[in-house]
């Protein structure tokens, strides 16, 4: 039974609740969900019926194709000014000897190691110090910029410009033209959390708050520069809450279409504040994927970090409505595993990645920065998977 058979189906159900009917009629028909159905998809909803309308949405805009791309990540400071409650990869100002402070230079040396390599994208972002200046990034943008102009930057998020940009003087709109300027391409869509003050305030209170961290993303989509947006779920938030955290975003992308990708971040609790909080299910984590993409509509992409959830789950989300797993990373981030995500060296080769879309039948597809094809791996043979050739050797008497 293929997912439009299923969708039929569940319709069909006597015995389904109507108002799980009724969201399911609104995604048969392309229609958007309101916010009261979201928290009734989150209280009530099984993981087999959203599964079934989540991967229903996923093939009507992208088919079997999953997205990677091959990208490593620069981490110029695990130093921190501010508190995060969950956060389980800053040390504080009081102990940075626990930590470390990169200098431009030492990030360009960090970038040079992938100079022979395919790589399409370097992705930075880090704590925040207050050395590590406007100027600091501007120079280092610049100074990629020059050494590899077509390396895409993809570059710190609305924590870190807020922090940069209240220092600087400077507006959220023209600071971020600077960056723009100096080389910036996008920006990941960490640091978001969740939204709603009632948890924002008690698991990271003394950083941008949601308006704020909003409108540096509209100032870039102004710019013509696409972001993307996560939401920390599964510690002290309410389901509401996560549709609060959606409803915002889905208006901002209303309004600007700037948005590429919604990411869900799974908590995980070991070596931080919030250690007390037990960690949610592999079911709530692929329920959640289901439900942002239901609940989504205005966004072209749900990503899920293979790194963070573990290669097995990330292969489960692609039936969920997750139609990215990331990129190769290369070991090259630490965020992920100091708070005890299953991968410790999280690294996997662009074969490694094509393998596992292509265990659970879908179609690998290497992208860039901003979804365009890189290579179609759909078809592609790996040369050490390459079979021997056998000859007919002649028969001699």
């Amino acid at each position: 039974m293929d997912t439009k058979q299923k969708l039929t189906y569940i319709l069909n159900d006597a015995g389904l609740a109507q108002q799980l009917k009724d969201i399911a009629l609104k995604v048969r028909n392309s229609e958007r969900i309101t916010f009261d159905e979201g928290v009734y998809l989150y209280e009530h909803a099984e993981l087999g019926f959203l599964g079934v309308l989540a991967n229903y949405i996923r093939e009507q805009k992208h088919g079997d194709r999953t997205y990677f791309n091959r990208n490593f990540h620069i981490e110029p400071t695990n130093v921190c000014v501010y508190t995060c409650n969950f956060c389980s990869y800053s040390r504080l100002i009081k102990n940075k000897e626990e930590g470390w402070e990169m200098s431009v230079d030492q990030m360009m040396d960090a970038l040079k190691k992938y100079d022979n390599e395919p790589v399409t994208e370097v992705h930075i972002t880090g704590g925040v110090v207050p050395k590590q200046n406007l100027d600091f990034y501007a120079e280092f943008f610049r100074r990629t910029k020059a050494h590899r102009p077509d390396l895409h930057i993809k570059a710190l998020t609305p924590v870190e410009y807020y922090y940069i940009f209240k220092k600087a003087k400077l507006s959220h709109y023209d600071g971020m033209k600077y960056m723009q300027e100096a080389g910036l391409d996008s920006m990941p869509g960490g640091g978001a959390e969740i939204f709603h003050p009632e948890v924002r305030e008690k698991i990271a209170n003394d950083k941008c708050n949601a308006e704020q961290w909003l409108d540096i993303h509209e100032q870039a989509h102004k710019l013509n520069m696409r972001t993307n947006a996560t939401m920390l779920y599964g510690h002290i938030e309410q389901f509401w809450h996560r549709v609060d955290h959606m409803e915002r975003l889905r208006q901002l992308q209303d309004k600007t279409g700037g948005f590429q990708a919604f990411i869900p971040l799974k908590f995980r609790n070991q070596n931080n504040q919030m250690d007390h909080v037990p960690e949610v299910s592999v079911i709530e984590d692929l329920r959640n994927y289901a439900i942002a993409r239901i609940y989504m509509d205005n966004f072209d992409h749900i990503k899920a970090y293979w790194a963070m959830i573990s290669r097995q789950t990330a292969q489960l989300s692609l039936n969920f409505g997750v139609d990215d797993i990331d990129g190769t990373l290369d070991d090259t981030t630490k965020i992920y595993s100091m708070a005890g995500a299953e991968e410790q060296t999280p690294g996997m080769s662009t074969k490694d990645l094509v393998n596992l879309i292509k265990q659970v039948k879908r179609q690998p597809i290497e992208r860039d920065t901003l979804y365009n094809v890189v290579t179609d791996y759909t078809d592609f043979v790996f040369e050490e998977d390459v079979k021997p050739q056998f000859y007919k050797l002649p028969v001699i008497n």
